[in-house]
């Protein structure tokens, strides 16, 4: 059974995370460590770069620095096609209630 995502569970199949009962999708387990590493720090730059854009309102640079967080977030496994082989649907971003982890989500007493 994973271990639990910072202070957030993870689903016993390491797919999803849970804040406040959504289901928020992991990294993906097989990249390679240096891989991860990189796109871990390109994705905290482009999230300083929106942070920057939304601070001195500038839309070409947030679009810019969205498309960076998209493209990083891809590459970890976050968004885009499951990173799983089994053919289960990708429920990132529903409710744990309602989706099969309903019954493991209850058990932890979050909800």
């Amino acid at each position: 059974m994973p271990e639990r995502f910072s202070h957030h569970p993870v689903t016993p199949d390491g797919r999803y995370f849970v804040v406040r009962g959504r289901l928020w999708r992991m990294s993906n387990p097989d990249l390679p460590e240096e891989e991860r590493v990189r796109l871990v720090a390109d994705l905290m730059t482009a999230r300083r770069a929106v942070r920057m854009a939304r601070e001195d309102r500038d839309a070409a640079a947030m679009r810019r620095a969205r498309a960076a967080v998209d493209r990083a977030k891809r590459g970890l496994g976050e968004r885009g096609p499951g990173w799983w082989r089994d053919g289960a649907p990708d429920l990132n971003r529903r409710m744990a209630v309602n989706t099969d982890y309903a019954d493991w989500f209850r058990a932890l007493g979050l909800d």
